[in-house]
């Protein structure tokens, strides 16, 4: 027999469009709608439902961009309807406010409330009924509060032509004003149960039919058994026909899936982004939205199960929505409602340095505890770009045991090889990852995406499930009822992979016992992909920087000052300034990938940190030093210098020797006791002589301290994506307007250069300190270019097969060589405070106050000499998602150290501002101190989070070798426990054998975090 299957699938699609999703609406009738619009920022209901609306129609525009209109509908259920409103009917009302063809999330939205503040659901493209529960006759009234939120995605997921175009509207200030939507019909509807189910199974069918072999009977029997369905409908009278028809679908329906498919544990989902192509502002009314949808739909499917993360996005309902929240709070002491991840964000992870990460799980896993009894078990980041090799002990230390995520499919090199593996960090800790092969965190539930998890899964054999969130995400939406119904179709289907409706923790715990042998993926989740977050918004990755920093200070020095001298833990205000800058390390805020808006809001938080930590900065240390006008040195480092301790404030010993500086060949040559730094006419370095050893650091015939502007224009994903494309232009920008010398109070030189190129200007100071085996260079930059990338490059005469690069609570080895793909892959790579090259017995490290991005290549000076290149991303110029980003003004402080790793990170803890001088009258010794060698170092000193008055003390080993510390303690301690990241006791009998008055000793672990809970008297 003749078949044409595609001419049947393009029949049956086009009948189900034009005839069977038409005839699922009886009966409808339309709404009164009337209009209000908030003139400035989103006002609360009682405010606006007080106010008096116009009335308005279908397709009036409305909307200016990033506005709020509240709209009225109004009417009554027509008394006919008695007649259609029988069993198997059902009354709803359908709200469009003028979709279009963007996914929910990236365009206008809405919320719909009842007259008396109760929230109904969202609404949404793709998602806009609403439930209506009256008789004929009764009056029915609804709020809407629609947001008119722009469009960035092209209309078409990105995919289109119109996709990363660069546009205005990132900004209220920058947006055009003029309305963006045509508000869409408002009605009610008697909805014909028969015919929506007969509907859902025919697509779903026919989708199945469209992902089976041309070949396979199966598909054969089920296109066969559609065309006779549909050709037994009258498109006149579709009900008429609907009960034969669904009995006639029965038998494809009944057939079970083979015992060998692959199978899907689906749980309810809805990536929330808390900043992106929209503001914090507008992700506070997404996730109202968005748990107002999930509770709406658990309300009418019992076995819908949804987890969300970010304990931030809670806290926001519960202060804006607290009836919402408790309704929230109710499905989830039922365990369907299931908070993941334990983060107070799902933050990037590797630019936050490890305190930071450790707070994310602190204050998240806390909030869910505080607030729901229960505790998170595993890491939830489907979508941050890359992963430290930090996280895994990190997880185990807040009582995790798993990791999820879905990004390592964006690779553009490499596939990754597994689907379950166990993850270890670089300590030797393991946690069970799972990539999922069906490559979202927001399924349709499509058998086109049940078969693509089935294609990608890495693991067949050992293991035989994946784990598949599913729900509209990004901007927000959940699961709908049509995604629930589909999982029914297709739970255990003849052709299709299996599926069911699920929790995580269940899916781990399968995986666990199915492949107890899983794979080990040693180190980092490198993300073969968006390279550039790396560098985009420089001025938000200095907020970042600069921000945790401060808070290491003020909780040293506050947590010193009460214990010393009685003065009040400022808790409030440490918890407050820590939300704000773990909010802003956003896996779309601290990369630099948001709208205007989004990075404008986050300089003006991180000021505002800034301004309050400083001052609890000035109360403690006064309160240590008292008044007077001694100069003190505060170094809340964990290394001290010049002869203050490390967590101590006293007088900074000077050094006897100034640097000399000789004039040679219009350059100029600094020299101190251990270094002779060349610097020629132009302002770069061409020589660095470490006196010692007689060895020139600057490979022959290259030049350090270089700037170079390359062309950046990424094929997609501005903002996002570094190409490597971006090699084949380099600029050198040796070209100087002036070369001068300044001498410091402290017997310091420096050289100092003016540059300027197309619409930039830089200035460039190379300062050598006396005594130091570090040279300082400051650059300032003017800077006002589109597409572009400004690099700050340091060959160096290091044979290196490897680089160190700083990660949290320790360092990462790359390779400098692209032996293999995923070597190549690595041209961009995370670094935090430094980079480090070295062979046997001998160092260079390249030091930086806030740039995360850097490339280490090896090249050849003459005679062939193997030299080590180490390059620092200064600034990019993307044109999307801001058309602005990064013009303006920046200070960037970089370093070259001659020295191992211990002595290049005390550089780094100095450049990032841990010294500060201070006047006062007195002294003040650290409150715990290191005593003798160690390569562990005191990483933070706090105040419990419980508020008990407990010191809180956290250490780390930082080369990646095993330590013995011995830790002197403060004088009113009375008990010292170790304690899991959460501040937990790790077993009853935890107390640490320790005398009082004695230092307590600790042996740490490669790379090992080690936390202690000190009581005092």
């Amino acid at each position: 027999m003749h078949q044409d299957h595609e001419q049947a699938l393009a029949w049956i699609g086009r009948f189900r469009r034009d005839h069977l999703s038409t005839a699922i609406r009886r009966r409808s009738a339309e709404l009164g709608v009337s209009r209000w619009d908030a003139p400035g920022e989103p006002v609360p209901f009682d405010e606006a439902s007080a106010q008096d609306f116009a009335p308005t129609t279908p397709g009036v525009p409305w909307g200016l961009p990033w506005g709020t209109s509240w709209f009225r509908g109004t009417g009554a259920v027509p008394p006919a309807w008695h007649e259609d409103l029988t069993e198997g009917t059902r009354l709803e009302a359908s709200m469009d406010l003028g979709f279009g063809p963007a996914k929910p999330g990236f365009q206008c939205e809405g919320l719909v409330w009842l007259p008396d503040g109760r929230i109904v659901k969202g609404l949404e493209p793709r998602n806009h009924h609403v439930p209506v529960d009256a008789a004929p006759g009764d009056g029915l009234v609804f709020y809407v509060e629609a947001a008119s939120n722009p469009d960035f995605s092209g209309g078409d997921d990105f995919k289109g032509a119109a996709a990363f175009a660069p546009n205005p509207y990132g900004d209220r200030a920058t947006a055009p004003a003029h309305p963006l939507y045509r508000l869409g019909a408002f009605s009610i509807s008697v909805v014909d149960e028969a015919v929506e189910r007969l509907d859902l199974q025919v697509q779903v069918l026919a989708e199945l039919a469209a992902e089976l072999a041309p070949t396979s009977p199966r598909r054969a029997e089920i296109l066969h058994a559609l065309e006779n369905v549909i050709a037994r409908l009258d498109p006149d009278d579709i009900p008429a026909g609907t009960p034969a028809a669904l009995a006639a679908l029965q038998p494809v329906l009944d057939p079970p899936a083979a015992r060998s498919a692959h199978h899907l544990m689906a749980t309810g989902h809805a990536h929330i982004d808390s900043a992106w192509l929209w503001p914090t502002r507008e992700t506070v009314r997404k996730v109202a939205r968005t748990f107002s949808n999930v509770l709406d739909r658990m309300d009418t499917d019992p076995e819908l199960i949804f987890v969300a993360s970010s304990a931030q996005q809670y806290a926001w309902v519960k202060e804006r929505y607290p009836d919402l929240f408790e309704r929230v709070r109710t499905r989830v002491a039922e365990g369907r409602f299931i908070p993941v991840g334990g983060m107070w964000v799902e933050s990037d992870t590797n630019m936050p340095g490890g305190e930071a990460l450790i707070r994310q799980f602190l204050l998240g896993t806390e909030f869910f505890r505080r607030e729901f009894g229960v505790q998170t078990t595993g890491a939830w980041l489907p979508d941050s770009f890359g992963y430290s090799a930090a996280l895994p002990q990190i997880i185990r230390g807040v009582g995790g045991t798993w990791f999820f995520t879905q990004k390592l499919c964006w690779n553009d090199t490499d596939d990754f090889p597994h689907s379950i593996f166990s993850w270890e960090g670089n300590d030797g800790t393991r946690v069970l990852g799972h990539q999922t092969p069906v490559n979202t965190y927001s399924s349709d539930i499509t058998p086109r995406e049940l078969f693509r998890a089935e294609r990608n899964f890495r693991d067949h054999g050992p293991a035989s499930s994946s784990l598949l969130p599913f729900g509209f995400g990004d901007g927000g939406g959940g699961p709908t009822r049509e995604m629930l119904r589909r999982i029914e179709l297709l739970q255990d289907l003849d052709g299709s992979p299996t599926i069911e409706i699920t929790t995580p923790d269940r899916f781990f715990a399968r995986a666990r016992e199915e492949y107890a042998a899983a794979p080990v993926w040693m180190g980092e989740l490198y993300l073969e992909f968006h390279r550039g977050v790396l560098t985009s918004q420089a001025r938000t990755k200095q907020g970042n920087r600069r921000s945790e920093h401060l808070l290491r200070e003020a909780e040293l020095w506050a947590t010193t000052a009460s214990l010393r001298t009685g003065a009040p833990y400022p808790h409030d205000e440490l918890d407050a300034a820590w939300q704000t800058v773990l909010l802003h390390q956003f896996h779309d805020i601290l990369p630099g990938t948001a709208i205007a808006w989004v990075h404008r809001e986050a300089e003006q938080a991180y000021e505002q940190v800034a301004r309050a930590l400083e001052d609890i900065i000035a109360v403690a240390l006064r309160s240590l030093t008292g008044d007077g006008d001694t100069l003190l040195t505060a170094d809340s480092s964990p290394f001290g210098g010049h002869g203050v301790p490390s967590g101590a404030v006293g007088v900074a010993e000077p050094h006897p020797t100034a640097v000399t500086v000789d004039d040679v060949d219009g350059g100029h040559v600094l020299t101190n006791e251990h270094l002779a730094v060349t610097v020629d006419s132009r302002g770069l370095v061409v020589g660095v002589l470490e006196l010692g050893r007689g060895r020139e650091i600057v490979p022959a015939g290259t030049v350090a301290n270089l700037l170079q502007l390359h062309v950046d224009t990424p094929s997609q994903w501005d903002a996002w994506n570094l190409d490597p494309t971006y090699r084949a232009t380099t600029r050198d920008l040796t070209m100087c307007e002036g070369l001068r010398v300044e001498r410091g109070e402290d017997g310091s030189a420096s050289v100092v250069a003016e540059r300027v190129f197309s619409r930039s200007t830089v200035t460039q100071r190379i300062t050598l300190e006396p005594g130091a085996r570090t040279i300082r260079f400051d650059t300032t930059v003017d800077w006002h270019e589109h597409d572009k990338l400004l690099k700050l490059a340091f060959p160096l005469d290091v044979h290196a097969e490897r680089f160190a690069s700083e990660t949290a609570f320790g360092h990462v080895w790359r390779p400098t060589h692209t032996n293999t793909s995923w070597d190549e892959a690595r041209f961009e790579v995370c670094a935090h405070r430094w980079v480090h090259v070295e062979e046997p017995g001998f160092g260079v490290g390249i030091v930086n106050d806030s740039s995360y991005g850097h490339d280490v290549t090896r090249g050849t000076a003459g005679g062939g000499r193997p030299f080590t290149t180490v390059r620092q991303s200064l600034l990019r110029a993307p044109l999307f998602p801001d058309p602005a980003a990064d013009e303006g003004r920046y200070y960037f402080r970089s370093a070259l150290v001659v020295g191992g790793i211990l002595e290049t990170g005390a550089v780094g803890y100095h450049l990032n501002g841990l010294t500060r001088t201070v006047s006062g009258d007195h002294a003040c010794a650290p409150l715990v101190q290191s005593v003798g060698e160690t390569t562990a170092l005191v990483e933070a000193v706090k105040q419990a989070h419980d508020r008990s008055g407990d010191l809180i003390v956290r250490v780390a080993e930082r080369v990646g070798g095993r330590t013995r510390m011995r830790l002197r303690l403060p004088e009113h301690a009375v008990r010292v426990a170790q304690v899991d990241l959460l501040e937990r006791a790790l077993t009853p009998e935890d107390s640490l054998p320790w005398s009082p008055g004695e230092p307590v000793t600790l042996d740490v672990g490669p790379f090992e975090i080690v936390t202690l809970r000190i009581a005092v008297a």
